[in-house]
């Protein structure tokens, strides 16, 4: 019989309300391509794409793939993602859970959402 202890860990949803009401919130990832991020994203969200996040499973080209920031976290810090309408970030939290990060959450609605409770938004250059 399983333990509790070895009890894997899953996907939790919030909100962007509810991840913007946190007292210490995780770190955020905008899972989108640059381009997207570029145009709009949340206050301190990290732009690493999709398909940057699902090569990390290639070991030859980890190390190019995937930036510096991103190797170096701890598989217990706890790390939310987000994209446009909650599309791909499930995906990108499912994998980040299978590389052993064990706090993953995925926000609802996306940057659609977002946008819709007037959230504050963020634009960068290229």
């Amino acid at each position: 019989m399983a333990s509790i202890s070895s009890v894997k860990p899953s996907l939790v949803n919030l909100s962007p309300l509810e991840f913007t009401q946190l007292s210490h919130p995780p770190l955020l990832i905008d899972v989108r391509s640059q381009l997207e991020y570029v145009t709009g994203h949340a206050p301190d969200a990290i732009n690493l794409s999709l398909p940057r996040i699902l090569m990390a499973r290639i070991s030859g080209i980890r190390n190019w793939i995937l930036p510096q920031w991103f190797r170096e976290l701890s598989k217990d810090k706890p790390i939310a993602v987000i994209c446009l309408t909650s599309h791909r970030s499930p995906i990108a939290g499912d994998f980040l859970i299978k590389l052993g990060f064990a706090q993953v959450f995925n926000i609802t609605g996306g940057m659609v959402e977002w946008q819709k409770l007037n959230l504050e938004t963020v634009k960068s250059k290229l």
